[in-house]
């Protein structure tokens, strides 16, 4: 339906566990839906095409959050992400997580990530051999980006 008419498609793909997805976003069958469509959209756009300054005109590039304590979430959906799309996709990882609203009080997302948990993702990507993408830093003031939501 859309084919030929978008250009460029960043999505999310948050959870391999769809235990997970029910449990954090309330989400059914979360990852058989967002792999097909994210298939899809690496079908209609392939894999990202940049322009002489390395501004990207064409492609897909799959963002993924790396959430505290579920280490083997992320590596999950790297591998298939590897094994199911090819090593040209663009990977954007994230670090930037911090709890927020009800993760505060939860017990497996209630803290930032580690430096442990970011160094064996960082190893992981390596192993799989990603060739393209972006490997966020893990920093310490994600919360001045938020904005202030008291009028």
């Amino acid at each position: 339906m859309l084919d030929g008419y978008i250009d460029i498609y960043l999505p999310d793909l948050k959870y391999f566990y769809n235990d997970i997805a029910k449990k954090y976003s309330k989400i059914e069958n979360y990852f058989e839906i967002a792999t097909k469509a994210i298939q899809e959209m690496y079908k209609q756009v392939g894999p990202p095409k940049l322009d002489e300054n390395g501004i990207i005109k064409k492609g897909l590039i799959i963002r993924h959050l790396v959430l505290p304590n579920n280490i083997e979430n992320s590596k999950k959906v790297l591998k298939w992400i590897k094994e199911n799309i090819d090593n040209k996709v663009y990977v954007s990882i994230m670090a930037q997580y911090f709890p927020t609203y009800k993760a505060k009080t939860s017990n497996t997302l209630n803290r930032k990530l580690n430096f442990e948990e970011w160094q064996e993702i960082q190893n992981y990507i390596e192993e799989l051999g990603f060739e393209n993408g972006y490997i966020q830093e893990l920093g310490e003031n994600e919360e001045e980006y938020v904005p202030k939501w008291d009028y």
